[in-house]
């Protein structure tokens, strides 16, 4: 099979396509047959090992220390069941599934092997494989943080979203307003039609003022892109209130309860899929040079299988 394999740390041009084995499920796996991936943040920070200070001895010693370990990158996907072990009660052959393989990686491939109890779902039954595949990555961080401070237990909560316009930020808003919260969103202009569809009353652009100096206070401030910290916010918190951020230590969680949540948000309407880039298999250095330049808005999707 055709799969993406990283040859070093490096710019997007230590990414190459090779000719590898195809996987064997074993009797408690599925062969997925991977149809889209996506290209996230977090996958080019794993490939250019785009960290600072102490963080990259932390993740050479993780990922592998000249190279990644695991060579073949990418973390989300959505695909068709190709086979299933004779152990495996929940999927079968025909299924379209997605999910997230963390820290296991391989989704830059046209085959991998899933366990049935990872991080896999049957995909919305109204959703198309790039719809699927976008709301993964974004949905299950935001999910995770959104979990952490309890939002869906506190009533109207105010929540400020920082990079309101990644594959982060844009799911945080969706999911905040699902529970009810008075959202403001920051994000630059260029961001403009994505935030107008999502139907956030409250925008802040961030290149035409400074949103440090507002007025409001939050229960809950969610940096969803990494750029600030607390003490930065401290004055944008109310009492009580809860800062977290994508950019520190805490690393983001996933479940096939988180899947199955946003399975059922797309469903139901209240959750949309946002799409910037699409790109071809073989165009894989294009799309991590796209998403270098921090410019995406939503997800960059990575067509494996045509």
């Amino acid at each position: 099979m055709k799969a993406v394999i990283c040859t070093k740390y490096g710019p997007p041009e230590v990414l190459q396509i090779q000719e590898v084995d195809k996987p064997v499920p074993k009797d408690n796996e599925v062969l997925v047959n991977i149809i889209a991936t996506a290209v996230n943040s977090g996958d080019t920070r794993v490939r250019g090992l785009a960290v600072e200070g102490f963080m990259k001895i932390i993740m050479r010693l993780v990922l592998g220390f000249s190279k990644p370990r695991k060579p073949i990158l990418g973390t989300v996907y959505s695909g068709i069941v190709e086979d299933a072990g004779n152990k495996v009660l929940k999927f079968k052959k025909g299924d379209k599934v997605f999910g997230m393989t963390g820290f296991n990686f391989g989704t830059y491939a046209e085959y991998i092997s899933i366990k049935e109890k990872d991080n896999i779902s049957l995909m919305p039954v109204n959703a198309t494989f790039d719809e699927a595949v976008s709301l993964i990555f974004g949905g299950q961080t935001a999910i995770y943080f959104i979990e952490k401070v309890k939002l869906s237990e506190k009533k109207s909560p105010k929540v400020l979203i920082i990079g309101a316009t990644g594959s982060v930020g844009s799911a945080a808003i969706q999911i905040a307003k699902y529970y009810g919260a008075d959202v403001t969103a920051v994000c630059s202009s260029f961001g403009k039609t994505l935030i107008e569809s999502l139907e956030v009353s409250k925008v802040i652009y961030y290149d035409k003022e400074d949103f440090l100096k507002q007025p409001d206070k939050y229960d809950f401030i969610f940096d969803a892109v990494g750029k600030t910290n607390k003490k930065k916010c401290q004055t944008l918190l109310k009492e009580n209130g809860i800062y977290k951020t994508v950019g520190g230590l805490e690393y983001a969680g996933e479940s096939q309860a988180q899947l199955e949540f946003l399975k059922m948000l797309f469903e139901n309407g209240k959750l949309k899929a946002s799409i910037d880039r699409t790109y071809s298999f073989d165009k894989i250095v294009e799309a991590h040079e796209y998403v270098d330049t921090g410019r995406k808005k939503g997800n960059v999707i990575l067509k494996v299988t045509e």
